[in-house]
């Protein structure tokens, strides 16, 4: 049976959802603020997350960066928001899909039914495994080996890499990283990427003062390179 976790601070709306996932054969987990998200996302291990981003406690944003720092479950975000700069700001920040308040139950089974599919296929293939000259990174597994041995990265640190490396090679400046990371309220604190930055090179990197792969390109952020 697939579990659903549903996240809405409107108890209406999640008193609705969980009657209609129940009724189509789901297992229902609930949680109305982006606190018992997290505790009911630990503990149930849900197969899929459906948010909203407008909790009462923290911005949705901040639970999807959260969940994404430890677990690949896929979130599907309903809101009545339609703008496009709601919709990349959730798929930015980890986000599966995004669906518009009023929907259809038809259309919202059938999305949840691809996220769940798509899934079940990453998780069917090889863990996702990226190597360099210097230190493997396994984001399954959430390690990162050097010379053989595990490296401890904090939280923070392996959030950061984890974005630097889901870029693709792109360059991701520092209000980004900022926002995905550290999560909203901190678009100002550009020296906490200088900082973290130098952790991860001087944790990864075999000349920490010439870097090979966590490199900083001048007016447009920093970029992984394998």
């Amino acid at each position: 049976m697939t579990t659903v976790l549903v996240v809405d601070g409107d108890p209406r709306l999640v008193r609705d959802l969980r009657a209609t996932l129940a009724a189509n054969g789901y297992r229902v987990l609930t949680a109305h603020d982006g606190a018992s998200a997290l505790r009911e996302a630990e503990a149930g291990r849900p197969d899929v997350v459906v948010l909203d981003p407008g909790l009462p406690d923290v911005a949705g944003m901040a639970v999807i960066i959260a969940l994404r720092a430890w677990c690949t479950t896929p979130i599907v975000v309903v809101s009545a928001r339609a703008g496009s700069a709601e919709k990349v700001a959730a798929l930015d920040a980890g986000a599966d899909d995004y669906v518009v308040k009023p929907f259809g139950t038809d259309e919202f089974l059938a999305r949840l039914r691809a996220a769940v599919r798509r899934a079940g296929h990453r998780r069917a293939g090889e863990p996702p495994v990226v190597r360099t000259a210097s230190f493997t990174v396994d984001l399954a597994a959430k390690k990162v080996h050097r010379d053989g041995a595990e490296v401890r990265l904090t939280r923070t640190e392996w959030g950061l890499l984890e974005v630097l490396i889901a870029a693709g090679g792109q360059p991701v400046g520092r209000r980004e990283l900022l926002d995905r990371v550290w999560g909203a309220g901190h678009e100002t604190a550009t020296h906490y990427v200088r900082v973290y930055l130098a952790h991860l090179r001087r944790k990864l990197e075999p000349v920490p003062s010439r870097p090979r792969h966590l490199l900083t390109e001048p007016g447009r952020g920093y970029r992984f390179q394998p």
